[in-house]
């Protein structure tokens, strides 16, 4: 898997979007989903906020964070780290880079920073 997993196309997602990745695809345990800012970052995070039970994917994307759909708890997409409460633990993050116009996923390997379109 050093090579990553191909798992959308750069056009596959929009900017403001998210797209939830099965656990069958990923071979990881919690589902991971792929984060678009609006400046057209991509982003991999677990998708279960660590505050409750919500599917961060379906939360609002912009400005480098995501806010939880229940309780508003914004994480930043670079690192997880909430940005308020009521989340205090943050997500983790799973590596992206994106090469020759596609996106690829490295389960359970840390972003470092800034992951997204400038990557190779």
């Amino acid at each position: 898997m050093s090579d990553g997993i191909r798992v959308a196309g750069v056009d596959d997602v929009e900017p403001g979007e998210a797209l939830v990745l099965d656990t069958a695809f990923t071979a990881t345990v919690d589902p991971i989903s792929l984060f678009r800012d609006d400046d057209g970052t991509y982003y991999a995070l677990d998708d279960t906020c660590s505050h409750e039970d919500a599917s961060l994917a379906e939360g609002w994307i912009e400005a480098g964070e995501v806010e939880c759909p229940l309780h508003a708890t914004r994480f930043c997409l670079a690192d997880g780290k909430p940005m308020c409460l009521p989340a205090t633990k943050p997500v983790r993050t799973h590596r992206v880079e994106v090469r020759d116009g596609d996106v690829y996923l490295f389960p359970g390997v840390p972003a470092a920073g800034r992951s997204g379109q400038n990557d190779a």
